[in-house]
């Protein structure tokens, strides 16, 4: 007869509840508070065979008894591993579909889907600055290639391009002509990963087969949505607003309707007209696009070296798409000041890129017309100048002048004046709407679109005639500024869309060391 402490003792053994609640699960214990228990092992674990530990004469056949799987420290289990070959062959004697009937089900035992977190996007290749590795011999291919990683080019290949640009350049009227469809970019200065977005937000370098996607949230402005009025003149279209959608409370649908013409001011209803019908589709062929940039492409940014080399490298690929308009920093004056010169010193340790680039200023045209209708520019217009023609005969080939035409038109700015007025800056004219009005009825022209001033929505019409716009390429500008960007696409109709886009996050650009913070540079 047994005694009361040994049927105590085998009550305790045969009931599995009392074991497992009295040590906790594996997974809860430090790895050094582990203890190797059958019985906690077989209660925890699961006991589903792992690959690793399944014989392979054992694939085809299952064990009357099996033996509980040896106890693994939670620290030296295997939490998930890729199914292998060395797995697949213990499966020799089953059919393939039931093979890996079984390998997707283990794959998914081993890797179960943690809830609340979502799949992570591919990270995004981010061009690192440097010096380009290249061989002597490379040409504008490797040179394109090397510069769209914002890598720069060694001193003999710099010089080489350079020379290769000028070529096509002396070739260029003071105002090129280019046809549409077109892209035109106002300034860039030095901001190379903002550039390299604003090819993306529009389709694309020349020629470029498969474009990236834009990284930021780009927003498409169409004529039909530019400058809206500021007042309602509009009698019955007042009276609809006012009561809410209708003319009269109890009118029917065909008294309250209100067509277009009486909706939109008649400036507008013809482009709003196209608009519709074209369904906002102004470039097609993005690979047939032209590119206008109106200057600026230096100073004040990071890479004003880099940028410039990408821009200098299109247009030694591809001449006939990409023109390059002289601004008012492109010049040995301003250049030593606000950190061109100074950046091409640092990475060359002389200044004899820095006289080549300069040299491929000097032969920038002064100018761009989009079709006849659209003058491209980098400033405004000049008190001297009243036609085309005048602006095709002034001598290019030299530093920017202190005044006269050519100055005036890198410098000058539309402003709320009657006529003209003297600039802030120094250098150039404000010039007001009746002057761009007459300009433009002298010469034939429906726009001017110019650069050279900060603006905060990325574009700007200047003038109630909208005969004036400028358009702003660099986001977030001098990296504090908090700015939009933009492009304006002129496709065959002549009508201007602007595509919006800000500047790409920080973790998709580098800094150089030196330049970690707003620094006095910027201010």
């Amino acid at each position: 007869m047994s005694s009361p402490a040994a049927d105590l003792a085998a009550t305790a053994a045969s009931s599995p509840s009392t074991s497992v609640a009295a040590s906790p699960t594996i997974d809860d214990k430090r790895p050094s508070d582990a203890i190797a228990d059958p019985v906690a092992s077989k209660a925890t674990v699961n006991s589903f065979p792992v690959f690793e530990d399944f014989p392979p004469e054992a694939a085809t056949t299952t064990p009357t008894s099996p033996s509980p799987p040896a106890f693994v420290p939670s620290h030296r289990r295997r939490r998930s591993r890729r199914v292998t070959e060395h797995d697949l062959r213990a499966f020799k004697g089953l059919p393939n579909r039931k093979v890996f009937d079984y390998v997707d089900l283990v794959k998914s035992l081993r890797t179960p889907p943690s809830p609340g977190k979502l799949p992570v996007a591919p990270a995004i290749q981010v061009p690192v600055p440097g010096p380009a590795r290249l061989k002597r011999s490379a040409g504008p291919d490797e040179w394109l290639e090397a510069a769209k990683n914002c890598k720069y080019l060694s001193e003999y290949h710099m010089k080489q391009l350079c020379e290769i640009v000028k070529e096509f350049m002396m070739e260029e009227s003071n105002i090129q002509p280019v046809s549409t469809p077109v892209t035109i970019a106002g300034d860039i200065h030095g901001q190379f990963y903002d550039l390299l977005e604003l090819f993306r937000v529009a389709g694309g370098m020349p020629n470029e087969t498969a474009p990236e996607a834009p990284v930021t949230p780009a927003n498409i402005i169409t004529s039909a949505d530019i400058e809206p009025p500021s007042t309602i003149t509009n009698p019955k279209l007042k009276k609809k607003l006012k009561l809410g959608g209708s003319e009269h409370p109890d009118s029917t649908s065909e008294k309250s309707e209100i067509s277009d013409a009486e909706e939109v001011p008649s400036s507008q209803q013809s482009e709003l007209g196209d608009q519709r019908s074209e369904s906002g589709n102004v470039i097609s062929n993005k690979q047939n696009a032209n590119f206008i940039f109106l200057g600026d492409y230096v100073d004040r940014g990071y890479f004003s070296l880099e940028a410039l080399t990408l821009l200098l490298c299109l247009k030694a690929k591809y001449p006939e798409k990409i023109t390059l308009v002289r601004g008012n920093h492109e010049s040995r004056q301003i250049t030593t000041v606000y950190g061109f010169y100074e950046e091409c010193v640092q990475k060359y340790g002389n200044t004899s890129v820095w006289k080549a680039c300069c040299q491929v200023f000097d032969f920038m045209t002064l100018g761009a017309i989009v079709d006849g209708k659209v003058l491209c520019v980098h400033g405004g217009l000049s008190p001297e100048i009243r036609t085309l023609d005048q602006v095709r005969v002034v001598a290019r080939a030299q530093e920017i002048p202190h005044e006269g035409a050519f100055c005036d038109l890198v410098w000058s700015d539309p402003e709320d004046v009657e006529t003209w007025a003297v600039s802030p800056r120094g250098a150039g004219w404000l010039f007001g709407d009746r002057v761009s009005q007459e300009f433009c009825h002298v010469n034939g022209l429906n726009l001017i679109a110019r650069a050279h001033q900060l603006v905060n929505e990325g574009y700007k019409y200047h003038f109630k005639s909208q005969d004036v716009v400028t358009v702003w390429s660099a986001p977030n500008y001098c990296y504090r500024c908090g700015n939009l960007a933009s492009v304006c696409e002129v496709g065959e109709d002549m009508k201007p869309n602007f595509k919006l886009f800000s500047a790409v996050k920080d973790e998709l650009r580098h800094v150089p060391p030196s330049r970690g913070g707003r620094n006095e540079y910027f201010l």
